[in-house]
């Protein structure tokens, strides 16, 4: 009878409280086993439950924080991202072994529910490590060069796009302007130009509106919201500001769903006008192949993701090279002079000239060096355990490799925080490429800094001197 008259409050209270510790005890154990590692596994900051070392870094300016954290306990260190496992590779040689030694155990990409959400992930830059990928790899590879990456009729549009550009800057009569439009315009035309078999004018408000939308989109994933996704998915069907990410991902995927639609509609199995083309005949060669990896969908996503890293990275150094030519009026002296030297002022440049311009390539590479273009690599992941310096990774372990660590060593750069071309010259003035240069990664996996090639860089900034 006395426990008949136990109050119900304090019924409800007692079993909160049980729930409550049940709860923890789960959540204890899932952080016990995640952290069960191995005696040689690299070391690192101690976790927390739940949130792991998330609140141990700072997000504002996480390739220092993860250089600092490098300095403490060594240049391959441990992480857990709320329940994820993560190790850094800081310095050259851990990144070196990591993604080119051990290419293929580290070959494997990291869940990031954001693109997954949409399919993003069925592409080429965040595809998982499989049959698919390579495929896909394999082709983009052999359809860039043969549509003339480094040959020259790409040279042939880099250098018309590039007079556009000229006159665009020409076209402001000296007034102050932001260059962010007309350079991704420039920059985004000639991969259109690959892609689409065709470039659109500056003007062109759908175009313009597609460049606005891939700025924000940049912008909207860098925010630490998306890192919760990974432990709370269900937090991107939910409406609420947040939602702007996934609606502008919608809109871009829209805009090249429409381009392919009328490539759809007027395509000829006799003429190849572009990229697109060529995949619509792999579509055709493997209709009957279930396991293809050819399909619509797919392209859709490809070309989604050599896009935004054909674009981004390149417009990116562009914006750096005319700033850093404004801050150094010494320095774009003498790559004026060495612009007037080798081409002259009657004719555009060729890929030919670069071989005779050590100067101007110097600045170009030390553009990309000091004004770390690419911070950090796209995430890796290891496809099956392997060892890198020593430390023993198991498979499934997130691979973080801090380009920022490489480019800014002052044990490799003379002047790793100034800008200074003479880190790609010799005693005689002839230009070196330091090893250690890797602003857009390493290996393999680089695929798309490498298909979509830095010949844009080269060719525009060749000219963009003579328009400040």
């Amino acid at each position: 009878m006395e426990l008949l008259s136990v109050p119900s409050s304090l019924l409800s209270f007692g079993n909160a409280t049980c729930i409550g510790l049940a709860v923890a005890m789960v959540c204890l154990l899932i952080h016990l086993v995640k952290n069960r590692k191995g005696h040689n596994y690299p070391p690192g900051p101690l976790p927390l439950p739940l949130v792991g070392n998330t609140f141990q870094l700072d997000f504002n300016n996480l390739p220092e924080s993860l250089s600092q954290l490098g300095k403490k306990y060594g240049n391959i260190f441990s992480l857990q991202i709320f329940f994820e496992n993560s190790v850094v590779l800081n310095g050259y040689d851990a990144i070196k072994e990591g993604l080119v030694t051990k290419s293929e155990d580290t070959a494997d990409r990291p869940s990031i529910p954001m693109f997954e959400h949409l399919g993003m992930h069925k592409g080429i830059a965040f595809n998982r490590y499989g049959q698919c990928w390579k495929e896909q790899r394999r082709f983009v590879l052999y359809t860039l060069r043969n549509f003339g990456m480094g040959k020259k009729t790409m040279e042939e549009r880099i250098s018309e796009e590039a007079g556009y550009l000229c006159s665009a800057f020409q076209a402001t009569n000296g007034r102050p302007f932001d260059p962010f439009m007309v350079i991704n315009n420039a920059v985004s035309n000639i991969i259109c130009s690959i892609m689409f078999g065709d470039r659109f004018e500056y003007t062109d408000s759908s175009f313009q509106r597609m460049i606005y939308l891939l700025k924000k989109l940049f912008e909207l994933e860098a925010k630490p919201i998306t890192q919760l996704y990974k432990i709370f998915p269900w937090l991107m069907k939910v409406p609420g500001p947040h939602q702007k990410l996934f609606d502008i991902q919608r809109s871009y995927l829209d805009f090249l769903r429409t381009i392919i639609q009328k490539h759809r509609d007027t395509w000829d199995p006799a003429v190849r006008r572009d990229f697109i083309d060529a995949f619509f005949e792999e579509i055709e060669k493997n209709k009957d192949n279930p396991n293809s990896s050819f399909t619509e969908e797919t392209l859709l996503y490809v070309i989604a993701d050599l896009f935004v890293a054909g674009t981004d990275t390149t417009s990116n150094t562009l914006r750096w090279s005319l700033l850093m030519m404004l801050l150094h009026p010494h320095i774009q002296k003498k790559v004026h002079e060495e612009i007037d030297h080798v081409i002259g002022s009657d004719r555009p440049p060729t890929i030919e000239d670069q071989s005779k311009m050590p100067y101007t390539s110097a600045v170009i590479h030390e553009v990309q060096r000091y004004g770390n273009i690419l911070p950090f690599a796209l995430l890796h992941m290891t496809f099956r355990d392997t060892n890198i310096q020593g430390f023993d990774i198991p498979k499934g372990t997130t691979i973080i490799p801090n380009l920022t660590s490489v480019l800014k060593d002052k044990n490799i750069w003379k002047k790793p925080y100034q800008f200074y071309p003479e880190h790609f010259l010799d005693s005689e003035g002839k230009f070196v490429k330091n090893e250690a240069f890797i602003p857009f990664s390493a290996g393999p996996s680089n695929m798309c800094g490498r298909a979509t090639g830095k010949n844009e860089s080269l060719h525009l900034l060749y000219i963009s001197p003579s328009t400040i």
